[in-house]
């Protein structure tokens, strides 16, 4: 029990400092940490004791027998006055001290509601929607109006009253502000969702088949405390920097205000998946130590990551994780227990018997799931470009969450990344398990005969696996002709007959031409005379980014100078590239996320030029050369 709590809190650490939680810092910084804020009293007049005005005088400068104080009756008034000022401030400043030892929890209240609603309901917020015939995302629309409620509370004190009349026969109970942080913190867990890894898809697969105990339990807890700890310290930062900086302390309703602005604008962003688009473009930092966190042997075993063995699957250990040659792990088991089908004819099932003779992938996949997000990419363009060949591309889509099981959103989610392939909708992780898989995403490349020749387990190994896959191909049909590798494998020209793949962002940018300095930021770029082979300059107004580049005004392009046979670039947005080459210009439409598309496919390998201009709402990665 140890063991898995350390493991759990382990993968909860390396999820709570990976991209996944850069959406939500914001709110965690403003709300759960500044809003926490204990201001500084100085001490005052109505800070000190008073004398006392008289035994038994009251407030009015009676007696106890209501008969006038025995000064004066100015004097009797006048200290009646001062013992009603010193009460008073006696009242005021106890409820301000109540108020300074709320502010203070908030940070704690704020992680605490995170921990109790993710693990409550990754656990079983499946199961008992299911019980109660409900929407599998109903808990998370839940939370995103919560989420706005709070904000809108935040931001207008008159919706704050309006939200704080059901409980006012509730005393001192308040919602959505000061004393919300608890609530912020349910509302939080329900729609945070974390990077995948391997300690996630056993506490996924638990909750998803009811197959939940104490080990379960411990697991799920630790992970979510591990996950929100680094939370924790940036909320803490945050009402480290307010009760120091007096900005902060000066600026309170504007504070306020902020905090609500970041609240509705976090739930708007979760509606329509744009914190999943800021992830994509930010490298995923924590990749090696989750790799080495499921390919250690002592966290496998303890998370039982072998799966359920059954006389289908007990060969899948005979393959090794991303292998760079084909090996033989048994006949591939069956896709089971499938809810339903999509981009089929007529959305019928497939049955992998009935697709011997062509190459299989099988991907595990999720749709909210940044990692799979990172890998549909390069899952499309094989499709695309070897789907003549005989390759077939089968995504199995298994749910991490309650609201994933929406086909709905599977669908929408599928359409937004490109995928036109085949989708098994996979609620009850039948075929997760027949399959032995944990991981997200996982990829089983099957040969015509129906064996499984190559396991990938998570993000990477493109090349080896599209060299992998043209092999097969190569086997299934010898006289097949495959169009050019996409990925930059080994199996393509010789090194250095091609340009070599040029980066455009600027922590791996290579190749530039340009005379101008090219850094991170707004700047105007011209293309040089006499610029070189096997390089790239730009003209215009540019955006320089850490992964990619993006034009700020109109006229902007790249000039590139290539040795090639191929030419393909990345790039996202909404819009049309202009490629202009030997005096023709050929449009190339754009959509969605970062893809690859093919620009130049000549013959045989030449070097040439051209020049891609690229509008406004465009992002350019790389270029790639085969």
């Amino acid at each position: 029990m140890l063991q898995l709590a350390l493991i759990g809190l382990l993968g909860g650490l390396i999820t709570g400092i990976s991209p996944c939680i850069l959406p939500v810092l914001p709110v965690i910084f403003l709300s759960g940490g500044v809003q926490g804020a204990r201001q500084r009293t100085g001490n005052n007049s109505a800070g000190q004791k008073a004398p006392d005005g008289g035994s038994g005088l009251r407030a009015d400068g009676t007696t106890a027998a209501g008969s006038p104080g025995s000064g004066t009756g100015s004097a009797g008034v006048k200290r009646g006055s001062v013992a009603t000022e010193t009460r008073a401030a006696a009242v005021e400043r106890q409820a301000e001290a109540r108020q300074q030892r709320k502010a203070g929890w908030r940070p704690y209240l704020v992680i605490l509601g995170l921990v109790i609603s993710f693990s409550t309901f990754t656990l079983v917020g499946s199961f008992l929607l299911t019980l109660l015939n409900l929407p599998q995302d109903l808990l998370r629309w839940i939370g995103l109006v919560v989420l706005v409620l709070i904000g809108l509370g935040l931001i207008f004190d008159r919706f704050q009253h309006i939200l704080e009349k059901p409980f006012s026969w509730i005393p001192q109970k308040h919602v959505g502000t000061e004393n919300g942080g608890l609530v912020l913190g349910l509302a939080l867990g329900v729609v945070y969702v974390p990077c995948a890894g391997p300690v996630l898809a056993a506490i996924a697969v638990a909750g998803a088949t009811g197959q939940v105990g104490p080990e379960t339990i411990v697991l799920t807890l630790t992970f979510a405390v591990g996950a929100a700890l680094p939370l924790l310290v940036f909320a803490l930062a945050g009402r480290r920097v307010a009760e120091r900086v007096k900005a902060f302390r000066r600026n309170q309703r504007k504070i306020r205000t902020a905090g609500g602005i970041m609240m509705i604008l976090l739930a708007i962003g979760l509606v329509f998946n744009l914190p999943q688009l800021l992830q994509k473009l930010v490298p995923d930092y924590t990749s090696t130590l989750q790799e080495q966190v499921q390919d250690n042997q002592a966290v496998k075993e303890a998370l039982d990551l072998g799966g359920l063995v059954n006389e289908q699957n007990r060969d899948l250990d005979k393959c090794s994780n991303g292998a760079a040659e084909l090996e033989s792990c048994g006949t591939a088991p069956d896709l089971k227990g499938i809810q339903e089908w999509f981009n089929t004819p007529g959305n019928q099932p497939v049955n992998l018997k009935d697709l011997n003779g062509k190459v299989v992938l099988v991907d595990f996949w999720a749709y909210s799931c940044i990692n799979c997000q990172r890998s549909i990419p390069h899952l499309t363009d094989w499709y695309s470009a070897y789907k003549g060949a005989g390759l077939e591309v089968i995504g199995v889509h298994s749910p991490e969450y309650a609201f994933e099981k929406e086909v709905r959103n599977v669908v929408s989610g599928a359409d937004g990344l490109g995928i036109t392939y085949p989708v098994a909708i996979d609620n009850n992780l039948s075929t997760w398990t027949n399959y032995r898989n944990r991981y997200w995403p996982a990829h089983y490349l099957i040969d015509s005969e129906g064996t499984v020749r190559h396991i990938k387990f998570g993000e990477g190994g493109y090349q080896t696996t599209e060299k992998l896959i043209r092999e097969l191909l190569k086997q299934a049909n010898p006289s097949v002709q495959l169009p050019a590798p996409i990925e930059a494998t080994d199996d393509g020209p010789a090194a250095g007959a091609t340009t070599p793949e040029t980066y455009l962002g600027v922590t791996k940018k290579g190749n530039y031409a340009g005379t101008e300095p090219y850094k991170a930021g707004p700047g105007v770029y011209t293309v040089p005379s006499g610029q070189p082979g096997d390089s790239f300059a730009l003209e215009g107004a540019w955006e320089i980014g850490t992964q990619s580049i993006a034009p700020t005004a109109a006229g902007s392009s790249i000039a590139l100078n290539y040795h090639a046979k191929q030419v393909y670039i990345v790039v996202s947005g909404e819009g049309s590239l202009d490629v202009v080459r030997d005096g023709k210009t050929t449009p190339v439409a754009v959509s969605g996320t970062p893809t690859l598309y093919r620009i130049v496919d000549d013959p045989e390998i030449r070097s040439g030029s051209l020049e891609v201009r690229v509008p406004q709402g465009i992002q350019a990665y790389s270029f790639t050369f085969g």
